[in-house]
């Protein structure tokens, strides 16, 4: 899939002498100024640009919930699907014209982004240990996925299927080429909106498996409303999560409170059983 974002070049002018000029600002203060905006689009280019935006979204709505759990091997195979699919994607983006400032990925920005992502971290570890130190609250933090995992498997996933097979795919996906298409042919809240709206699609199937693997199963309307719940849920943490990347121009940012949020929600989970 070709991601099309190529900027239109300015004509030149032979006669340049009587122009005035001005002082370039320096590269830093035109990173920050653009960062997280994209570059504008040539009109002739934006119609193929959009049908790359529109051809993305339905291929993300459709990884999660209907491609990756068909790949030969699964479930031992998701991390490496997923692994080379960012690969490819990153290329593609790259191919089609997407600057590493639009995907997020421009050193100047890794400073930032560590140190707002560092700041998430500690505050998503806080508010798992005062749930796990609180005993009422120590029962809501169950979930039969971690419980049911010995050490080496719970080692596994948050060391090896959450960042690579989760984390990384999503953050480079959603926050990282998605929005940077997105951003080249809407205004930023719509880009923001639809591509949140994406990666609350893209998680019906891991919560429905996860209603059905907690026995919340009360029928057809009670699983769907909490589907819908839940996917409303993701759909507002893609906004969190693109705020962030925005916010600090990084994809590091959002990478790293979303790798808190599962990794450190993974131990805690398993840390209140054990507790209880």
């Amino acid at each position: 899939m070709a991601l099309t974002a190529t900027s239109a070049a300015t004509d030149s002018s032979p006669n340049t002498a009587t122009v005035p000029t001005h002082t370039e600002p320096s590269k830093t203060q035109a990173e920050r100024r653009t960062r997280g905006r994209g570059s504008r689009v040539h009109p002739q280019l934006r119609g193929r640009t959009a049908a790359s935006a529109v051809a993305l979204a339905l291929v993300l709505a459709a990884w999660n919930n209907v491609i990756v759990i068909r790949l030969p091997g699964y479930p031992g195979s998701y991390v490496a699907g997923n692994v080379i699919a960012a690969g490819v994607l990153l290329a593609a983006a790259r191919a089609g014209g997407l600057s590493w400032q639009e995907l997020g990925l421009a050193r100047s920005c890794l400073p930032d982004g560590a140190r707002w992502g560092l700041v998430c971290v500690a505050l998503v570890a806080l508010a798992y240990a005062a749930a796990l130190v609180v005993p009422p609250v120590r029962p809501l933090l169950g979930d039969e996925r971690v419980a049911g995992l010995d050490g080496a498997e719970l080692a596994y996933d948050v060391l090896v299927r959450i960042p690579l097979g989760t984390v990384l795919w999503e953050e480079l996906a959603f926050r990282g080429v998605l929005l940077a298409v997105l951003a080249r042919v809407l205004p930023r809240r719509t880009a923001i909106a639809v591509g949140a709206a994406v990666f609350g699609v893209w998680h019906v199937r891991p919560t429905l498996s996860a209603v059905m693997i907690n026995n919340l199963d009360g029928g057809p309307v009670l699983v769907g409303l909490a589907v819908l719940l839940g996917c409303l849920a993701t759909t507002a943490a893609g906004v969190v999560l693109t705020w962030l990347r925005l916010r600090s121009g990084s994809l590091l940012a959002p990478l790293l409170l979303h790798l808190a949020t599962n990794s450190l929600g993974a131990l805690t989970v398993a840390a209140a059983v054990r507790l209880d």
